[in-house]
């Protein structure tokens, strides 16, 4: 699995350096806003596929003495970092954009700029689909996070290609006005990737569903009558649970001790959960 994770964080951030290295070209060439904003989206991009590359890499680290629950917080982390660099990144494009529809540049609008484009288009949505893929494959946020930014950078291309059409009909303000829209995939990007983080961040409890299937799980192990208390919370982007089960007061302490652990690892076997506490309660 490690592999495939890195493996896939590394693909990601090649290809959002070659995006970026073209448009850049084609943007300081054409001096259109709108392909040069969709450069510093690929920019962005490319902070975060080396964000989450690293911090997948450090997530799949084993526990060890400093860190006894192990590092899967590594990839919340960087990926909210992200996100708050590409809202900055995101009111850079705005404030020079603005100034563009104030003050239009000239520009030079030629062949390569809509082959790039196009070309940006295809491969973001191969990548969205890889990334897709991968991320819900492998549990992996990071790139679930990438998944969305890429389908995000499919738009913000669409929307250069409205830009650079705009300025060779005579519409110069049309090529600021597709550099702010692309500002706002920008934050909205940041905004999505943030906000799943978040969760994992605060602590988050498990849904309903998810607690179900651990009282079922628990409920089934011979020798438990009930539960009276479970709480669940993040830690990283792994569940942690807490469940107080009922057992007969007359069993001996060794069976009693035999049936919470048959709780722990009936629980620990579901996908999502990292640790399981159990608390014997005699009745």
């Amino acid at each position: 699995m490690s592999k495939i994770l890195k493996r896939a964080a590394t693909v990601s951030l090649l290809i959002n350096l070659l995006l970026f290295i073209l448009k850049a070209s084609v943007g300081v060439i054409s001096n259109s806003i709108a392909v040069i904003s969709d450069a510093i989206n690929s920019l962005t991009d490319i902070v975060s596929s080396a964000a989450i590359r690293y911090s997948v890499k450090i997530s799949l680290q084993k526990p060890d003495k400093d860190h006894q629950f192990g590092h899967n917080a590594a990839q919340p982390i960087a990926v909210f970092l992200v996100a708050l660099f590409a809202g900055i990144v995101g009111i850079e494009v705005i404030k020079e954009s603005i100034s563009r529809i104030i003050n239009p540049y000239k520009t030079h609008i030629g062949l390569a700029v809509y082959i790039v484009l196009v070309l940006t288009i295809i491969i973001k949505l191969l990548l969205t689909r890889y990334q897709s893929f991968i991320g819900k494959t492998y549990k992996s946020p990071g790139l679930r996070a990438s998944a969305v930014d890429s389908l995000n950078d499919v738009l913000a291309s669409s929307l250069s290609i409205a830009g650079v059409i705009g300025v060779q009909l005579g519409l110069r303000y049309i090529d600021g006005i597709a550099g702010i829209l692309i500002a706002f995939f920008i934050f909205k990007s940041g905004y999505e990737i943030a906000k799943e983080n978040i969760d994992y961040l605060m602590g988050k409890s498990a849904d309903e569903n998810l607690i179900l299937e651990i009282v079922n799980r628990a409920m089934k192990i011979k020798g438990v009558k009930g539960f009276n208390d479970l709480r669940s919370y993040y830690v990283g982007d792994k569940f942690h649970i807490e469940i107080h089960i009922e057992v007969d007061k007359n069993m001996s302490t060794e069976i009693s001790h035999n049936i919470g652990n048959d709780v722990k690892r009936a629980i620990e076997e579901m996908d999502g959960i990292q640790k399981v506490f159990v608390h014997i309660d005699p009745i």
